[in-house]
C-alpha cells in the first residue's frame, strides 16, 4: 500500500512559487508537516497563514551555505524528523549563446542549481539514514538531456541533478532511502519570468499556442513519488506537455563554405 501522506514530514526548499509552492500546498492538503524554505517571506508567511500548524517556515537562501547548515539542525518538533526532502531551489538566467553570456548569471546558477542543491541535500541526508527512512526528491529538467541553443550552463546544472540523483541511490541502497530525479518540460510559472528578466511579455509569450504543464502537475508527479510503498523507487521521471516533444539535431548551413575540406 502507499504511505500515508500525514505521516510525512516535507522540506520544499523554493517553497515561495511556481513547483514548491504548489507541493507545500499539495502535502499540506493531504495532513503533512511541510517544512517551507525560500528567500521571500511574505511568501512562506501567506503558506503559513493558509494552513498553520501543518507549516513551519524557514528563510533561506540555499546559495547560503553557513545558513544552510543550521538551517534543519534546529527544527522544533514534528518537524525535526523530515521524511522527504524536496530539492526544488533554481533558477534560469538569459538565453544568450556561450559567447555572450553573463558570467554572473552562469555562477547564480551554478551556486543554487547545483551548489545550493547538493548542500542542502548534505544538511538533511545524514539524518534520514540515522533514521533509516527518507526520500530525496530532486527537481531536474528536460534540459539536462535535450540541448537547446541558450541553455548552456542551466542545461548543465540540471544535467548534475540527474547524475546526483542516481549517484545518491548507488550510495544508499542499503540505506533505505529513496532518490528520484524529476525532470519536467515546459511549464508556466515565474520561471520564464526570471530567466527573462522579469519581463512578463516576453515570459507570457513563450507559452502562447500550447497547453504547458503546470505547478500543479508536477506537484501531482512528486507527490505520487513520494507516497508510493517505501519498497518503490521511481529513479527518474521526466514528464512534458503533450504539445512538446525533444528537438532534433540542429545544422548550420553555410552556402559558401569550401565543401572541398
Amino acid at each position: 500500500m502507499t504511505t500515508n501522506p500525514a505521516d510525512h514530514v516535507v522540506i520544499v526548499t523554493g517553497a515561495t512559487s511556481g513547483f514548491g509552492r504548489a507541493t507545500a500546498q499539495k502535502f499540506a492538503k493531504a495532513g503533512a508537516h511541510v517544512v517551507v524554505a525560500g528567500r521571500r517571506e511574505d511568501r512562506l508567511a501567506e503558506l503559513k497563514d493558509e494552513f498553520g500548524d501543518l507549516v513551519h517556515v524557514v528563510p533561506l537562501d540555499v546559495r547560503d551555505n553557513a545558513a544552510v547548515a543550521v538551517a534543519f539542525t534546529d527544527l522544533p518538533p514534528p518537524f525535526n524528523a523530515p521524511t522527504v526532502l524536496v530539492n526544488n531551489a533554481g533558477l534560469a538566467l538569459g538565453l544568450e549563446t556561450a559567447d555572450k553570456a553573463d558570467l554572473e548569471e552562469w555562477t547564480r546558477m551554478i551556486d543554487t542549481n547545483v551548489t545550493g542543491l547538493a548542500t542542502v541535500t548534505h544538511a538533511v541526508l545524514p539524518g534520514m539514514v540515522d533514521r533509516g527512512h527518507g526520500h530525496i526528491i530532486n527537481l531536474g529538467s528536460v534540459a539536462g538531456t535535450y540541448p537547446y541553443p541558450g541553455g548552456n550552463v542551466y542545461g548543465a546544472t540540471k544535467a548534475f541533478v540527474h547524475q546526483f540523483s542516481l549517484n545518491l541511490r548507488a550510495d544508499l541502497v542499503d540505506k533505505n532511502i529513496r532518490v528520484t530525479s524529476v525532470e519536467p518540460g515546459a511549464a508556466e510559472t515565474e520561471f520564464s519570468e526570471v530567466r527573462f528578466g522579469n519581463d512578463k511579455a516576453k515570459a507570457a509569450a513563450f507559452y502562447e499556442g500550447f497547453g504547458a504543464l503546470s505547478s500543479d502537475d508536477v506537484a501531482e508527479v512528486i507527490f505520487f513519488a513520494a507516497t508510493l510503498p517505501e519498497s518503490v523507487n521511481i529513479n527518474v521521471l521526466e514528464l512534458m506537455p503533450t504539445a512538446q516533444a525533444f528537438a532534433g539535431y540542429s545544422v548550420h548551413r553555410d552556402s559558401s563554405a569550401d565543401r572541398s575540406r
